[in-house]
């Protein structure tokens, strides 16, 4: 299987590339209008076109303008840049001449979504087909126009050359002619190779970064329309209490304020299924007279199951349950039991971390406005627009049809937006009030009505052999469960590592109740489990008297490709390969100087830890020291990361990943979401502290290219920075952190 192909089997969607095809058409001006056109079941759930409507990923005006289509939302992932740069490519098209326009929510473009970092390996081929396929229309278009063999006649920067005679023409003059050639089919299309690209791996600025700093209006908090008025809307501090009584009449008559009214929940569960809630909708004039009218809301809430829980009550329950056996076994390796008793010696230790909200720069805000035939138009910062509209239209009862979604840009996801309950809110009150509504939730709404990433307690055992080598691995893993399942992305990968690398393994799993919503975060799962489980591992790489490095190596062995796992996200998974951990792991200890770390300064130390994570391979290596008052001050951070052969925009690449890491850092220094009563505690920033400018490090990413598929980067690099940071305060002061947001009171005496 050569290179090319390779590729296609990782990054094309899986059973979908035989049916992709394009449509030609001409512009109303007579140039080339082009659509890839895939399965309108992959995007579920939006709303139907009237036939022959087609949204296009490429127009070519007669001018020679090109204006390409970016189909994901925008989420400060660098999306809205990278895929057309996929497309502008392989046309040979002039970045210079592009223009990038933001798609809005429809079925011809297949899954627009921004999540899961699959944004590269979904769109990697598809988007360089649909480029490809322009540049041939095009070069058959000036063939035909000369007369001449097709493969004497080359595409460069925007305009066909003839060879022999070096006669050119503009993209913009063969237009009219290549919209009236058949579509070529987008298996035959040739694709450049690495070689040959003239715009992919070239750092190139974000096509609307001149726009944001200039504060022109793109985001959805920036939203105009003509009669719009403003909303807001007030829930119940305890997650999906339901409204007894509320004094409406009051509000109705604050200044400014022109209505006010009681929403209900459209199910028993919204709350968990971040859904229409009871709550109460003040619409105005101005968002301010709407959030005054807000501080005179006096609401009665009837008590709900989630308005006994509290953190402490969790670490209480969660100290019950680990003297018990697992309530789930989820995987079992060898005899466990066993191997600890007859183990040179054992190690355990119990870490916690605890649960955190997104906190996303733009608070979570939608506009919506009702139309005379019972249409629905949205403007919403969403990551995931489809389930949207979806929810809204099962809530409201409208036609799916009926509903269209406009995808501004995105103040911040993190996974907060892939939840919609914004949306439906905004909906909701623009349907009732009849009239055009912009919701805007304040800062103290959006931290506590968050679709919280969940807390976690991790209960270890190791056995070790006279030589150090981990030879039996035990967690007891206590999470949350709501109706007796696992809550979402509380869970715990049975193959998580260090699972298939130890002989005696054993992963149990406990639930506690939950009846507060959980949802993804950056990274999920991986943001919480990186930190407990390499922060362990090193743990007993000390007690083993072994380097963490070599720890590592050893465990994961000699370079070689595991068995490929099942499919999954409609794509075929490359599988693993410890050549590539490797790889990471050797580039980082050669970066940061890791075998002299001895020489560092007394009260300095560096930590070190890799994880896998969304098809990316990442290490990292801390350097850090404790002041006299127990505060860490993280000196610098290494990282080598493996996201395959080709970095699309390095730019970008570069921007999310030493955005991941100090997200990462702040999560570790500081974020904690408090729960009393079944209700948040934290208000705001000022309780909710994220990582300040002066706690920035100096940060070093280095890439290693390998022979994969190249993968997303939105979300590999945040997990290692975790456990390497506690790992190197370990290293620095001898004190274990087992238990986030890092505690300077814990670590004061050491540095005393």
């Amino acid at each position: 299987m050569n290179d090319r192909e390779d590729h296609e089997g990782v990054s094309g969607i899986a059973g979908l590339s035989r049916r992709e095809f394009l449509t030609v058409a001409l512009t109303a001006g007579g140039g080339l209008l082009l659509t890839l056109n895939v399965p309108s079941a992959a995007g579920a759930g939006a709303p139907s076109r009237p036939a022959g409507t087609l949204n296009p990923y490429i127009r070519i005006d007669p001018d020679g303008t090109i204006t390409l289509v970016a189909k994901n939302p925008e989420i400060g992932q660098g999306m809205k840049t990278t895929l057309p740069m996929l497309i502008a490519d392989e046309l040979d098209a002039d970045w210079n001449d592009v223009r990038v326009v933001q798609a809005q929510l429809d079925p011809i473009y297949g899954p627009q979504f921004a999540g899961g970092s699959l944004g590269t390996p979904l769109n990697w081929i598809p988007m360089q087909r649909v480029g490809a396929a322009g540049r041939q229309m095009l070069l058959t278009a000036a063939a035909h126009t000369w007369n001449v063999p097709l493969d004497e006649c080359a595409a460069e920067h925007g305009t066909v050359r003839h060879r022999p005679s070096g006669r050119t023409l503009g993209y913009g003059a063969l237009a009219s002619r290549a919209a009236t050639l058949p579509a070529p089919d987008l298996n035959t299309v040739r694709l450049k190779t690495p070689a040959e690209y003239t715009i992919i791996g070239r750092f190139t600025g974000g096509v609307d970064s001149p726009r944001v700093l200039a504060g022109e209006p793109l985001f959805g908090i920036d939203m105009r329309l003509p009669d719009l008025s403003y909303a807001v809307y007030a829930k119940s501090p305890v997650f999906g209490a339901r409204l007894v009584r509320a004094n409406i009449e009051e509000l109705k008559a604050q200044p400014g304020v022109r209505d006010a009214f009681v929403l209900r929940a459209s199910q028993p569960d919204a709350a968990v299924r971040m859904g229409l809630v009871d709550g109460v909708a003040i619409i105005a004039d101005r968002w301010w007279d709407a959030q005054k009218a807000l501080r005179k809301l006096r609401a009665e809430w009837e008590p709900r199951a989630a308005s006994n829980q509290s953190t402490h009550a969790f670490a209480l329950e969660a100290d019950r349950l680990a003297q018990k056996t697992p309530q789930t076994v989820l995987r079992r390796d060898g005899d466990v039991e066993t191997a600890l008793a007859q183990a040179h010696k054992t190690v355990s230790a119990a870490y916690t971390y605890p649960f955190l909200a997104h906190a996303t720069l733009e608070p979570q805000n939608c506009t919506a406005r009702l139309g005379h035939d019972g249409s629905l138009e949205i403007w919403a910062p969403t990551q995931n627009p489809a389930p949207g509209a979806k929810l809204v239209a099962e809530t409201l009862r409208i036609d799916p049809g009926k509903i269209r979604v406009h995808m501004t840009r995105v103040g911040g996801g993190f996974g907060r937006r892939l939840n919609n309950d914004y949306m439906v809110e905004a909906a909701a009150i623009a349907q009732h009030a009849r009239r055009p509504v912009k919701l805007l939730w304040n800062r103290e709404q959006d931290i506590q009505h968050d679709s919280y990433r969940p807390g976690g307690f991790h209960h270890f055992t190791a056995g070790l052999d006279a030589e150090g080598r981990l030879t039996a691995f035990r967690d007891h893993f206590i999470t949350f469960g709501q109706n007796g399942r696992v809550a979402s992305s509380a869970d715990l990968p049975r193959d998580h590592f260090p699972a298939g690398f130890v002989p005696a393994l054993q992963y149990g799993q406990s639930l506690i109740e939950l009846a507060v919503p959980t949802g993804p975060m950056r990274n999920p799962g991986g943001n919480a489990l990186a930190f407990a489980f390499e922060s362990f591992l090193d743990e007993v790489a000390h007690a083993g008297g072994r380097d963490p490095l070599a720890l590592r190596l050893a465990l994961y062995g000699p370079a070689r490709v595991l068995p490929a796992p099942p499919p999954r996200y409609g794509l075929r998974i490359p599988p693993f390969d410890t050549g590539r951990v490797r790889g990471v792991l050797e580039e980082v200890a050669r970066r940061s100087g890791w075998a002299n770390r001895d020489r560092l300064p007394s009260g300095t130390g560096m930590g070190l830890a890799f994880y896998y994570s969304h098809f990316g391979y990442v290490a990292e290596v801390v350097q850090a020291s404790v002041s006299a008052d127990g505060v860490p001050h993280v000196h610098k951070v290494w990282a080598a990361v493996d996201i395959g052969s080709q970095i699309i925009n390095p730019a970008g690449a570069y921007n999310q990943a030493q955005g991941a890491i100090l997200d990462g850092l702040g999560q570790a220094l500081h974020l904690l979401v408090t729960l009393d009563e079944g209700r948040v505690l934290q208000k705001n920033l000022d309780t909710y502290r994220l990582l300040r400018i002066e706690e920035a490090p100096p940060l070093e990413v280095h890439f290693v290219s390998s022979d994969n598929p190249p993968t997303g980067l939105g979300e590999p690099a945040l997990p290692p920075v975790l456990p390497a940071l506690c790992n190197a305060l370990f290293a620095a002061t001898g004190k274990r952190i087992r238990s986030l947001p890092i505690d300077p009171q814990h670590l004061r005496s050491a540095a005393a």
